[in-house]
């Protein structure tokens, strides 16, 4: 199952020695959306339409994910986001949004610190970002991080069982289940079943412990640009305009209502309103 959208475009970008999957449309100032694990550009579908109103979005599979390529290493956050910033370059767009959600939130903190002249917005959608004083409390609460940061392991247990761990796995996460919808798990677990892409996406998992090192630097020299920190009330919600003050000086956002970890998918409309609000604000 092939995921498209009408209305938008899907390319291979080359770009830090790899190719990465970008799905693009709309016009005006670009917004670059970073998806988390385990979905691909796809957990941004009932966003994008909304936002390409007002935006250039751009869409990408993160490596080790979807159609982007899954080399050997580079799955630190801070090699993933020169990956998502050489892909707006290459695409023409010098300066830009960025938004990103889950694992995607942990590349685009570090793309907003080390691509200061290009990135004028910064969003993170309900994670916990490394760097933040309450990492190890709370990531030590969440069981699936020490799971999937076991060498080879995570790769032999859920080989053939991708929608069953998946299908599972968010639907623990959801707080609205009418909003979730069997097709896209489906569209998630085919592309985890493509070769390498399991070993991927744990792989962004395994460098952690190194992500936490490199993200207390940045916290040396906060960012100055908008920033934007959003989450589901069930979720990291209330931690997010607090976490992202260590890092920054002009932070909003807040809680999504009735809502848990899966904001795109579950509340788009309040996502897609907040976005467009956030970047268009002087």
């Amino acid at each position: 199952m092939i995921a498209t959208l009408s209305g938008f475009t899907q390319q291979l970008v080359p770009v830090n020695g790899i190719k990465i999957n970008a799905v693009t449309g709309g016009s005006g100032p670009p917004i670059l959306l970073l998806h988390g694990w385990p979905e691909t550009w796809w957990e941004w579908h009932h966003v994008m339409p909304l936002l390409a109103e007002h935006f250039s979005v751009v869409a990408v599979d993160l490596r080790g994910a979807g159609f982007s390529d899954c080399p050997q290493g580079g799955y630190d956050k801070a090699t993933m986001a020169r990956d998502a910033h050489e892909v707006m370059v290459a695409l023409g767009h010098q300066r830009y949004a960025v938004c990103g959600h889950d694992i995607g939130g942990m590349v685009a903190l570090p793309q907003a610190a080390l691509y200061r002249a290009a990135v004028t917005h910064l969003a993170v959608l309900d994670v916990p970002l490394p760097g933040w004083t309450g990492w190890e409390a709370t990531t030590a609460r969440l069981w699936h991080f020490g799971f999937h940061m076991n060498r080879d392991l995570p790769e032999r247990l859920l080989h053939g069982r991708d929608y069953d761990y998946i299908s599972t796995f968010m639907a623990e996460r959801f707080y609205d289940h009418s909003t979730f919808n069997p097709a896209d798990i489906e569209i998630y677990a085919r592309a985890m079943a493509l070769p390498g892409r399991t070993r991927g996406g744990m792989e962004w998992y395994r460098t952690l412990a190194a992500d936490h090192a490199a993200a207390l630097d940045y916290k040396m020299r906060p960012l100055e640009i908008p920033v934007l920190g959003l989450g589901g009330d069930q979720r990291f919600g209330p931690h997010m305009v607090p976490m992202l003050e260590e890092f920054a000086g002009n932070v909003t956002g807040g809680s999504i209502a009735r809502c848990s970890h899966y904001v795109a998918d579950e509340r788009p409309d309040e996502v897609a309103a907040a976005l467009i609000d956030f970047v268009k604000a002087k």
